[in-house]
């Protein structure tokens, strides 16, 4: 394990380094090149272009990092922790929690800024989370993964229809449609400021957790076996994923796959051991968020091409092979 993944993230991390210069230096706008180092290292307020690489690009490039990294870091998490190969952050009623809150807010509170959105939508993950857990932990001691998965599931469906719904009764379908959509475009300093200690400290804590969830994922009885205790190490693990996929989506909208995709990629170069899974994920999720972001900028530009309609043309295949060597009981 351990050349492996030490050949796999020095490679990742060039990949990642080398994405995000081409991430600051093209974009749906040509700017020269010494006018992108200048805007990065001194810009001068004045020149329209450095501001540009100033406070659009560079919070867009560092934020895409993270939010790649977050969503699959939890996608690797959750995989572990339920033993399901095909589960994601999404799951958990998350993605569908913020779109709830952000639509109640929206048709509440017309004209938010970011900074709003983002809480809003955190606390609409949070409180979805929260439902699924109280759910599927009521009168029990131990949780069901399984039943962690199905109330996930049932709880996103009731909420998607609730945003739906206000979505509908208030006008508000065409700005929770383009939030709903994906994408980084709306990442500023102030609202990466407001999010990325989150994230950054959650990342941490799932490297921490990282020996705990591969014993979790070899089942109760043998992680019990080797002294784990289940229950808290799981709620922990579930801790860490709401916190993650929470910010992620409340800084980019619900994008969809990256949690699914990357743990399954990584996992074919570095193993099954979790310690390895998880910080190889994270510079896996960096890696494809970043490729994904300028691939929007640049297919159509100066147009944007919404990030989550790139995974989705990527995932839902991918999906449905994973999907099909599931059912023919193929390993990984």
């Amino acid at each position: 394990m351990g050349k492996r993944l030490t050949a796999f993230m020095i490679a990742g991390a060039v990949a990642v380094l080398a994405a995000a210069l081409v991430s600051l230096f093209f974009g749906s706008t040509d700017i020269r090149p010494d006018v992108v180092l200048q805007g990065l290292l001194n810009p001068d307020m004045a020149d329209q272009q450095q501001v540009a690489i100033a406070e659009l690009r560079a919070p867009r490039t560092l934020g895409c990092i993270l939010v790649g990294a977050a969503f699959a870091v939890a996608g690797a998490v959750m995989q572990g922790v339920t033993r399901n190969p095909l589960a994601d952050s999404g799951l958990l009623g998350i993605n569908a929690g913020a779109a709830f809150a952000l639509s109640l807010c929206l048709a509440l509170a017309p004209g938010m800024n970011f900074a709003t959105v983002v809480v809003c939508s955190f606390v609409g993950a949070t409180f979805a989370m929260l439902m699924v857990y109280g759910a599927v932990s009521f009168r029990r001691r131990n949780v069901d993964p399984v039943l962690v998965v199905l109330a996930g599931c049932a709880v996103g469906l009731f909420l998607t229809a609730l945003a739906q719904g206000v979505a509908i009764y208030f006008n508000i379908g065409y700005s929770l449609t383009f939030w709903t959509a994906g994408g980084v475009a709306g990442i500023r300093q102030n609202t990466l400021l407001m999010t990325a200690p989150f994230m950054v400290a959650a990342l941490v804590a799932a490297l921490v957790l990282s020996r705990r969830v591969t014993l979790l994922s070899l089942g109760d009885d043998a992680a019990t076996g080797l002294g784990v205790k289940v229950g808290r190490s799981r709620r922990l693990c579930l801790l860490v994923v709401l916190v993650l996929a929470g910010a992620a989506v409340a800084l980019a909208g619900p994008i969809a796959f990256v949690g699914l995709m990357v743990p399954h990629v990584v996992r074919r170069f570095v193993g099954f051991d979790y310690r390895a899974v998880i910080p190889a994920s994270m510079v896996g999720g960096a890696f494809f968020m970043l490729v994904a972001d300028v691939l929007s900028r640049t297919i159509n530009a100066p147009s944007e091409t919404p990030i989550g309609l790139i995974f989705a043309i990527i995932g839902v295949p991918f999906f449905i092979w994973c999907a099909r060597k599931q059912e023919g009981g193929e390993d990984e």
